[in-house]
């Protein structure tokens, strides 16, 4: 199963997100759900990047992606990342209205100062 964790901060920002394990809906190279989870998430970090030019720091490998959101003292730029990332959590809560079986999505708030 994927898992979604998506941590926010008290102002309800997303201020990191990670994406832990496989579907296994199908063979690898043919797996729908694992496909649209990472075209999602990837495509969430590339957009920030592309978009508002700031650099998230992330980490991605087989089964594996932890992203954390860049800050700006624009708060303008602050507003487009976090527009995207919604977008982002909007996209996969769409997968999972259809494949919950093989993803879910797990929101937690940061503990003090992280």
């Amino acid at each position: 199963m994927i898992t979604i964790t998506i941590v926010r901060n008290v102002e309800k920002a997303i201020i990191r997100f990670t994406v832990t394990g496989h579907a296994f809906y199908d063979d690898p190279g043919k797996d729908i759900v694992c496909a649209g989870v990472s075209a999602v998430t990837i495509g969430a970090v590339n957009a920030i990047e592309k978009l508002t030019g700031l650099q998230p720091r992330a980490v991605s490998e087989s089964g594996l992606l932890k992203a954390e959101t860049p800050h700006s003292h624009d708060p303008l730029r602050n507003d487009q990342v976090q527009l995207l990332l919604e977008g982002m959590v909007a996209a996969l809560e769409s997968i999972v209205e259809s494949y919950g079986k093989y993803v879910k999505i797990k929101e937690t708030f940061a503990e003090k100062g992280g």
